[in-house]
C-alpha cells in the first residue's frame, strides 16, 4: 500500500465533521484494515449509559468504507449501497 493510500484514507476522514464531534480517530491504516478509535465519553451515551448504536455503527461504516479503499486504485471512490448493524443486549 503506497503513502498516498494512507494519506487520502486520513485526509477524507479528517473532514468528517461527525467523527470529530464523536472524538474518533484514525488509528492505523493498512491494506484491507483500518482502525478507527472512539475514546468513551460522556458526550456519545444513550440514556442507559452505553455508547450509542449511532455512533458505534458510524465508526463500523467508516472502517469499513476506509478499508476497501485501500484495495483500491487511487482515483476510485467507495460508497456503500447496503449497510445493517444489528447490536443486542442481554436485558
Amino acid at each position: 500500500m503506497s503513502d498516498d493510500i494512507e494519506a487520502r484514507v486520513r485526509g477524507s476522514f479528517a473532514q468528517q465533521t461527525l467523527m470529530r464531534t464523536l472524538g474518533a480517530e484514525v488509528l492505523a491504516v493498512r491494506p484491507g484494515e483500518v482502525e478507527i478509535v472512539l475514546p468513551f465519553s460522556d458526550h456519545i451515551l444513550q440514556q442507559h449509559g452505553f455508547v450509542h448504536a449511532g455512533a458505534v455503527s458510524a465508526i463500523a461504516d467508516n472502517a469499513c468504507g476506509y478499508a476497501a479503499l485501500t484495495t483500491m486504485p487511487g482515483d476510485a471512490a467507495v460508497r456503500p449501497s447496503m449497510y445493517r448493524c444489528a447490536i443486542v443486549s442481554k436485558g
